[in-house]
């Protein structure tokens, strides 16, 4: 556990020195925002299209793999749901309460954190966790705010939403050029390799930055969400995984430890943009943060046991 302990600490050191240079106002929100900006759309792009041009199709998809994430994840959505309609909440909130429950901050940490701690066979599982994300509840959340306001559009929304998103994209690319058969050109590997080295400091500068912005209010509604996510979600799915569907016990553990990892700050774009509920969201993030530092260690440490 401490081994593990000291090995993730340098990943939550960033997101520390990133938050005390925007706490300091060294790093503006604006700033903040054109950082988290570069990394979404150049740096961890080209990290995730230079990985998954490695890997192929059959190597990174498994029915049996979605199947035990995505159960798994259901029916926290639907537990999470169903305490926010019984506290009186319309579906809008409730929807992006659920969110926070069952999507965690994968592209901009679980990504280059458990790459790094678990080794590159980690890449895919991350990878189909990442898409189950954001394909899945990506959708779901447009769907149920939109619909829930009565919208017309709400399929074509998640839809344009989905085309639009860089890391899908990415990985789409990647995974095409990977069928190719080819080697990337030696300069365009290069080159994707120097941008994409730029991911992890940028993504976890970024996180700590955007947290010194995040409100600390409704903290016990916070604490339901980020108990949730740091410790529901990633029991669910270790029973899905490890018990119900037929999951190769190293890829169940990277999706163990990829449901532990705290709320995504995409979450809350979203509840500003729809405007649902995002103090709510960021006391969230910032709640599931600070304790993941601990959680994820020992999430960590126990599926690589």
């Amino acid at each position: 556990m401490v081994e593990i302990f000291l090995k993730t600490l340098p990943f939550f050191a960033l997101i520390a020195l990133g938050w005390g240079a925007g706490k300091r106002g060294f790093f503006s929100e604006e700033a903040t925002a054109y950082l988290t900006r570069f990394v979404f759309y150049f740096a961890l792009s080209a990290m995730l299209l230079r990985w998954t041009a490695q890997l192929s199709l059959s190597e990174v998809f498994s029915w049996a793999f979605v199947a035990a994430y995505l159960s798994a994840s259901i029916v926290i959505y639907a537990l999470v749901i169903a305490v926010a309609m019984w506290r009186g909440l319309g579906v809008a909130e409730a929807a992006v309460e659920a969110q926070c429950g069952v999507v965690g901050n994968v592209g901009f940490l679980g990504v280059p954190m458990l790459a790094l701690l678990l080794g590159q066979a980690a890449v895919g599982p991350v990878v189909l966790v990442l898409a189950c994300d954001l394909i899945v509840f990506g959708s779901l959340i447009v769907i149920l705010i939109t619909g829930s306001r009565g919208e017309g559009g709400a399929l074509a929304s998640a839809l344009g939403g989905l085309i639009r998103n860089p890391m899908i994209v990415s990985i789409c690319l990647g995974l095409a050029w990977s069928g190719t058969g080819w080697a990337i050109p030696g300069p365009v590997d290069e080159f994707l390799g120097i941008l994409g080295a730029a991911a992890t400091p940028g993504a976890l500068f970024a996180i700590g930055a955007s947290l010194a912005f995040k409100s600390a209010e409704r903290l016990s509604v916070a604490g339901w969400i980020s108990f949730a996510k740091l410790v529901l979600h990633p029991v669910a799915v270790a029973v899905a995984a490890l018990l119900i569907f037929p999951v190769d016990r190293f890829a169940a553990g990277v999706m163990i430890s990829a449901a532990a990892l705290p709320v995504a700050g995409n979450v809350y774009i979203l509840a500003q943009h729809y405007g649902v509920a995002p103090q709510r969201v960021s006391a969230s993030i910032l709640l599931s943060t600070i304790a993941s530092v601990v959680t994820v260690s020992l999430v960590i440490a126990w599926v690589a046991v």
